[in-house]
């Protein structure tokens, strides 16, 4: 649901961008206000009900009024902070199996050729503590030491990916954990052969996305951009 608001903002927001760049006289710029519009609503489904009562007469004062309650740095954000607002974001890692065997293209390619933005990347060596920290929730499995212990033996790629449904389709993307029952076309399918040496991870759910990203990226790490592929691969909004 909260997503499902969030692009609701950001796209009246951006009808907004257009409408003021009409109006110069504005107290302020239209980019400003459509950022500010997702970020300020962002999680505040209450001030939406309040929003959607305006009429198309006055939609455009209803929203200036509106913004002018928002704290004034959130005006120093940029549109792209407000379309990244509509976008969802999903951790993928290709483990050290996969940069070992010079996979990284060929799975970064995947994600890009369905649509996927690449918005962080890095090659770190994890500490074995580092791997008990992403694995956390599997700590009372038997194969836990040997999973850490693997994703510590040498370079990972981690990533950033974002896009409209990207955690649920990059799982799909990846494929089943065991490589054995993955369907060809999917990464572990066409790529791998046995669970322990399965190449890739991917967050399983929004909130694990979250801890995941939060875990390996600080947040000035993360870039928010607009791609110049975006309208052909979403069309108009």
């Amino acid at each position: 649901m909260s997503s499902q608001i969030c692009r609701s903002v950001a796209r009246a927001a951006r009808t907004l961008l257009s409408a003021s760049s009409k109006q110069s006289s504005r107290a302020f710029s239209g980019r400003s206000a459509a950022a500010a519009a997702a970020v300020a609503l962002r999680g505040r489904a209450t001030s939406l009900a309040a929003y959607g009562r305006m009429d198309s007469e006055n939609a455009s004062g209803n929203w200036i009024s509106g913004l002018l309650a928002v704290p004034a740095a959130a005006y120093m954000l940029t549109e792209q902070e407000a379309h990244a607002a509509e976008m969802e974001r999903t951790f993928i890692a290709i483990k050290p199996d996969g940069v070992q065997r010079g996979l990284i293209a060929e799975i970064i390619s995947r994600f890009e050729r369905k649509g996927f933005k690449l918005v962080a990347i890095k090659v770190v060596v994890p500490s074995k503590e580092f791997a008990q920290n992403h694995y956390h929730d599997l700590k009372e499995r038997p194969f836990f030491n040997g999973l850490c212990d693997f994703l510590s033996s040498g370079p990972v790629v981690a990533m950033v990916w974002e896009g409209e449904g990207v955690i649920k389709y990059g799982r799909k993307l990846i494929g089943a954990t065991d490589p054995q029952k993955s369907e060809p076309g999917t990464i572990r399918g066409d790529l791998a052969v046995v669970v322990g040496r399965n190449i890739i991870h991917g967050s399983d759910g929004p909130e694990t996305a979250k801890d995941e990203i939060n875990l390996w990226f600080k947040p000035n790490e993360l870039v928010s951009y607009t791609s110049n592929a975006e309208k052909w691969i979403y069309g108009a909004n």
